[in-house]
């Protein structure tokens, strides 16, 4: 069982930048595919951004591509994804994944974090 910890959420005005934090519990973390997912209110979970378990072919959602990037450190066990020129529409909750495969669906991951809030001030 792999848990994973995000961190790195809070409040900051639209053009700022944030980076976010997952970490996992297992040192297998090194073997699974990662992935970002959001999820703002009144809306369906969303995909943001995935990298393979090597940190190569990272790909993003259109709506973010250009501004985050994801990024992981295999002996930190750990995901990052770094926002710029943040927009408030990109305000969500933010869900980190790790999954055997590299994908956009939910479905191809097996374990998820509980979540950290991006809120994106106009």
């Amino acid at each position: 069982q792999v848990q994973l910890v995000e961190s790195g959420g809070g409040l900051v005005q639209a053009g700022g930048s944030l980076r976010l934090s997952c970490t996992a519990s297992e040192r297998t973390f090194s073997t699974y595919a990662m992935g970002w997912f959001r999820q703002a209110p009144g809306k369906e979970r969303e995909f943001v951004a995935a990298i393979r378990w090597s940190g190569g072919s990272p790909y993003y959602a259109d709506s973010v591509k250009g501004r985050f990037i994801i990024s992981r450190d295999n002996a930190k066990n750990t995901v990052y994804l770094q926002m710029d020129s943040l927009k408030p529409e990109d305000t969500a909750v933010y869900y980190c994944a790790a999954g055997s495969v590299i994908s956009e669906y939910e479905v191809a991951y097996k374990y998820w974090g509980q979540g950290t809030q991006v809120t994106v001030s106009s």
